[in-house]
């Protein structure tokens, strides 16, 4: 396993370099030389570096040490998927222009046509990162979501779930953070806390002081969670344990009942939709969660991952509250994930069911966000 990592990494990096090379290509300018034109070429390989040692800093260092390198490397990230995208954007531009015979004529004129649409691009994706940073960092707004219920008992009507999801808390993401998040869900006094998985980036032996403060997450009737596949590539086992011991009901392909006045709620929960493939016993089962629950006037189900929902569609779920997606996060990801989750944001309908995917109430990566913001969901139900 060690051997097929360190092959898989050192492909990954020289990908990363054969990329940078190809940046460095188009936005060295030629002009330069001696010194100056050797300082470009070392920012540009510096940032090439900074990727694959955001991801090795928490195996290779410990401490401040790994949270500096994580910091500079996820933001290189950021930096450079902005700097990629719009070099591609404006090569393919580039490339339409000289094909119609629109470029300048004059090399001299077209080589400060391709500078300054270089410093355009540098300057755009600087800015959007910076802007994203603070997008990011900051704690998540409530947004608050309306479920109409055909049939609903009125002892359900204005039943509150707050959810939170995708929170990662890990690299970048550490207890203060988190603290802001737990103090912004108990100020919305929420008739059940739904935490809809990819808690965690990392071990419980490393995160257990950071992730402490779920421990005061409150609802009227408990905190329910469902694992997500971050929870798999952290050991999912050990964290289910943790954050059973810090009072959150986990729900692996299972359901609980609650009592809400004279109404009967059942909350349901099932595994990430991939967790099979590192736990085989652990793979998601929307049938096996709902299996002997009595008739209740809420069917909820938590599934990290939207996509659980053509099966949930079959089972007699009102409800199911996802995450995973990030709403793309930024961009230009915010059109990529549509291709590989049926929702990526917001309220919609399956058949009978409602599915609302949260756009996630921390970051994954690089603190980055832009065009999709993060979100504590209130969701209220009414009476379709």
């Amino acid at each position: 396993m060690p051997g097929r990592f360190i092959a898989f990494f050192a492909v990954v990096t020289s990908l990363i370099l054969g990329v940078h090379a190809y940046l460095g290509w188009r936005l060295v300018p030629p002009g330069l030389t001696g010194p100056t034109r050797a300082l470009a070429w070392g920012a540009v390989v510096t940032f090439a570096l900074l990727l694959p040692l955001a991801f090795a800093a928490r195996f290779v260092l410990r401490g401040p040490a790994a949270d500096v390198v994580s910091w500079l490397g996820f933001t290189a990230m950021g930096l450079f998927s902005f700097v990629l995208t719009f070099t591609v954007l404006r090569d393919v531009a580039w490339l339409v222009m000289k094909a119609s015979s629109t470029l300048p004529e004059d090399p001299a004129r077209r080589q400060s046509l391709l500078q300054l649409t270089n410093w355009v691009l540098l300057g755009t994706s600087t800015a959007l990162t910076a802007l994203g940073g603070l997008g990011a960092r900051r704690r998540a707004a409530v947004v608050d979501v309306v479920v109409p219920i055909r049939d609903l008992p009125v002892g359900l009507e204005g039943f509150t779930i707050v959810q939170i999801t995708d929170i990662h808390v890990g690299p970048t993401i550490k207890k203060g953070y988190l603290e802001a998040i737990v103090d912004g869900v108990n100020a919305l006094n929420a008739d059940l806390v739904a935490v809809t998985g990819d808690i965690v980036d990392g071990s419980v032996v490393d995160l257990a002081e950071q992730v402490a403060p779920l421990g005061r997450l409150a609802g009227k009737h408990g905190v329910f969670f469902c694992t997500g596949n971050h929870e798999y590539y952290s050991g999912a086992d050990a964290w289910c344990a943790e954050l059973s011991r810090l009072g959150l009901r986990g729900l692996m392909n299972e359901h609980v009942v609650l009592r809400h006045g004279d109404v009967d709620v059942v909350v349901a929960g099932v595994t990430d939709f991939n967790a099979h493939s590192i736990v085989p016993e652990h793979r998601s089962d929307p049938r096996k969660a709902i299996d002997g629950a009595p008739p209740a006037g809420l069917r909820l189900l938590l599934a990290h991952q939207p996509r659980s929902c053509f099966v949930a569609a079959e089972c007699g779920y009102d409800l199911q509250l996802s995450g995973h997606t990030h709403g793309g996060q930024f961009f230009p990801w915010i059109f990529f994930v549509r291709l590989q989750q049926p929702f990526t944001a917001g309220l919609e309908r399956l058949k009978d069911l409602w599915v609302y995917t949260s756009r996630g109430t921390g970051y994954w990566g690089p603190p980055v966000r832009v065009g999709a913001p993060s979100e504590i969901t209130r969701l209220r139900l009414a009476r379709a």
